[in-house]
Order: C-alpha cells, then structure tokens, then sequence
C-alpha cells in the first residue's frame, strides 16, 4: 500500500449546534447594549463568504462606558471577594467552557476558517485548562515568587484593557482574562473585528456562570475602537497580541502614562532539524509548525534549517507528507488546511510569495483543488532561500515554508539568531546535550525541542526583540497582573 492516498468520506461536523443570532450588541456591565452611534459591520465566514452576523462596532463613548462599568466593578465587587471566592468563579467559567466545548469550536471554526479538528482537540481544551490554572491561583498569589510594590501582599492593578487577535480567537482570550480575573482586575477585551462571534458566547458564559456584572466587558470594534482603549485614562493595564507595528504604536502611545503594558507580538521561528534526527518525528513537527491554523500563529515554524547533510531525504519526506494534506471545508473533520481568516491577509501571503518567486527561490505545492468560493492559499514551500529573501525575513503569517541550510551548530545558531523577532524556535537531533546548548544560544521566548506548537498553562510564553515583552502563562503570567 506504500504511497497509496486513501478518499475519505466527507464528515462534516453539524452547524446546527451553534444558535448565531442575526445581530450582536457589546456587552457591558454584564448586559448586551447597543452602540451609542449604532454602527455595525458584517462578519463573514471565511471558507464560503456567507455572513454570519452583524456585529455592533464600538465608538469612544462605548469604551469609555465599558471603563466605568469595569472600574465600578472592581471597587465594589471584585477586589473586596476574598481571593477564594473570585477562583470559584473562574472554576465555574472553566467547567462551563467544557460542557459547551462542542458549540464553542464549532462557532470558532465557522468564524475563524480553521478545522474543526484544530478547534475541538487543541483549542477550546487549552481555554478550560487556563481558566482551570488559573482558577487554582486566585488564592495562592503569595506563594507566586512576585515581589509586590508595597512589599505586602500581593495587589491587583485595577482595570486591564485587552486587545486579542485573529488566529487564535477564543484562546488569546483565555491568555489574557483567565490571569486577570485570578489576580483580582477587572477587564475590558477587544476581540479582533473578523471573529469576534466566540467572544461574544463568551459574554453569554460570564452571563451563565453569574459573574458579578462589569467584571467581564467585551467591545467589539476594529483598529479605532482599540486605539480608544488604550488612550482611554481609566485603563489601568494594556495586554497587547498581534502584529509588531500595531505594537510599536501602543508603546509609545502609552510611553509615560504609567500604565502597565506587555505585548505579544510577530515572530519568525526557526525550526532546526540536524542529521541525527528522527527524519518521520521531525517531518511531522514541520507540518505543525508551519500548516497548524494555516500558518496562522505568532511563533510559527516559517524558517527550516536543515542540515545540508540530511536536506535531501528532510526535503523528500516533506513533500511526500504534504501531498497527504486535506484542504477544504473547517467543519470536514478530515480537514488539515483550513481558510486564510481575512482577503486582505491572503492578500499579504499572495504578495509575499510573488515576491519569494522573484527573488529567486524556487516554490512548490502539492496538488490541490482550492474552492470556488471563500479565501484558501495552498500549503507551499520555498527552497534555494537565502538569508537576504523577504520570505526569510519577514513575517507572512500563511502556510509558507522557506528552507535554509546549515553545516555546523554554529551556523544554524547564527542563522537561527538573524531575525529582528525572538518569539520562539525548534530543535531536532537526538543529542540532549546539543539541545541544551541550542536552547542557550537561541534568542527565543520559547524553544521546542523535539516538538513544536505546544502550549501548557503553566509554562510562560513570550518573545524578546520585536517579539514583544512580557510572559503569559504559569506564574509568570501573573505578574503582568500584580502591582509589583
């Protein structure tokens, strides 16, 4: 049966599951209102282009009402709950999240474009297990290792304004409120404007789980209603993931305001495969590294460097493993590729990879019959990169793989390092020893050795350089929380 394809049947997930209703207010002091300007945007699914939703869009009054909301909150309410009491609450959002798992991945397909097999296995499971982690926190701060300002015990900051992206929707939430609500803030979360639709059944959960009203305020909005949430005087905190240059900005508009800021920001991951490496393991860690959520993910695999020893037989065992991909329909639980979230970043991969090509390096893709309708770009792979490549310097956050080569530990370090990001990085060989020192040398937040793509909420996560700054996750992710 060697390189025999076998034809699945498709096996769709049901949408039936998920009630979408015709129109989203924001949701604001534990209660969904409408925007005081009434303006609304349309989001759409992105494997068919059929709207979804109409989605309310949030102006400066509507953010500023969703501050006061949250500061009243967390002065009558939520800092006075002994710490017990607020993880009750979170268990109590955790164990909901998992009795509507089914509806919540099916919601985030729909509005994402990634497979359903992504959103049910790996997505909503980690969201449960981070409000789970964190739950377990909420009154065991002094026991964190946090050295607070006041040397006492350990203090919330007040209000955190959150700003989420696309790609990993319902999960960055977790990220972000899940560490706030244990260390006693209140929240204001912006989810991003084309998938903004498991945020809002979110809103419903804090609804079910009886979370004091204000605690939990979600506004909905594009880059105008961010830009009013971090400029607006009674944020507290500012928890920032997503693009670089949106970063830079938040920086300086914050720069002397006193308000406390971490940023998750780009990345452009090196996965390091040397000759001693189990080639079927590693080839199977460069699929997830690079064609998990479409590439869609900050500390994506997008840069291979193989040994030049080993970069024949690497480079044949991938071609042959992509040629078993599925792309198609999210809901098909067969489903490997999903839909590119936005036309305007299958806009961006498109130029990237027209560029790739003209600058030389050779591309490829495995057959594929992409839809008619809806926004899809083919798993594909640049070879003949060098270092002086756009592909191989900049981030484009899609399905594209650009391979390098190295000879010595040294080189593959040096190549692995000249990147303006430092967000994360993978290691293969079956030396432990030359995985300890490759962790030493790399400048990444993050580095997997033997594996790639894997989250856990007690392991802090962030990135150096123009990575951002700042830790989510474990202990360290409670810090960015605390007056310390």
């Amino acid at each position: 049966m060697a390189g025999k394809k076998f034809d699945y049947a498709p096996a769709p997930e049901s949408r039936g599951i998920v009630d979408l209703q015709p129109a989203y207010g924001l949701f604001i002091g534990g209660e969904f209102v409408d925007p005081l300007d009434g303006r609304a945007f349309k989001t759409v699914s992105p494997a068919t282009e059929e709207v979804l939703a109409e989605i309310s869009e949030a102006g400066p009054r509507d953010v500023d009402r969703a501050v006061v909301a949250a500061r009243r909150a967390y002065e009558r309410v939520w800092s006075k709950l002994p710490a017990r009491e607020r993880g009750k609450y979170l268990f109590r959002i955790a164990r909901i999240l998992q009795e509507r798992a089914r509806e919540l991945a099916v919601l985030e397909s729909l509005d994402n474009g990634k497979p359903i097999r992504e959103s049910r296995d790996v997505d909503i499971p980690l969201v449960a297990a981070w409000f789970f982690h964190y739950a377990g926190w909420a009154d065991k701060l002094e026991y964190a290792g946090v050295s607070t300002a006041s040397s006492g015990p350990p203090k919330p900051l007040g209000v955190a304004g959150q700003i989420i992206p696309w790609n990993f929707p319902l999960l960055m939430l977790a990220w972000k409120i899940a560490p706030a609500l244990a260390c006693g803030n209140t929240v204001v979360l912006k989810p991003a404007e084309t998938t903004s639709l498991t945020a809002l059944l979110f809103a419903e959960i804090c609804q079910q789980a009886d979370l004091p009203p204000g605690v939990v305020n979600i506004v909905t909005g594009a880059g105008e209603t961010g830009s009013a949430l971090v400029e607006h005087p009674g944020v507290d905190k500012i928890a920032f993931t997503g693009s670089t240059e949106v970063g830079k900005m938040i920086a300086r508009s914050t720069a002397g305001t006193g308000k406390k800021v971490t940023l998750e920001l780009g990345g452009k991951a090196a996965n390091i495969v040397f000759d001693d490496a189990p080639v079927d393991q590693a080839v199977e860690g460069i699929v997830n590294g690079i064609f998990f959520n479409q590439g869609h993910v900050c500390c994506a695999g997008s840069r291979l460097l193989v040994q030049e020893s080993a970069y024949d037989e690497v480079l044949t065992s991938l071609k042959r493993r992509l040629g078993t991909l599925r792309l198609g329909d999210p809901l098909d639980k067969n489903t490997d590729i999903g839909a590119i979230n936005s036309p305007e970043q299958l806009g961006r991969i498109r130029e990237l990879s027209d560029v790739g090509e003209s600058e030389g390096a050779a591309r490829w893709s495995p057959p594929c019959e992409l839809p008619d309708k809806g926004f899809w770009f083919p798993p594909t792979i640049f070879t003949g990169v060098s270092q002086a490549h756009r592909i191989a310097r900049e981030e484009i956050f899609g399905p594209v793989l650009s391979v390098l080569t190295f000879r010595t530990p040294a080189e593959a370090v040096e190549k692995a390092n000249n990147t303006p990001y430092g967000l994360s990085a993978g290691v293969w060989t079956d030396k432990g020893s030359r995985i300890l020192w490759m962790a030493g040398q790399l400048r990444a937040g993050v580095v997997w050795a033997n594996t790639f793509n894997r989250f856990d909420p007690a392991s802090p996560f962030g990135g150096y350089k123009e990575s951002g700054f700042g830790r989510e996750g474990g202990r360290h992710g409670l810090e960015a929380y605390l007056d310390v």
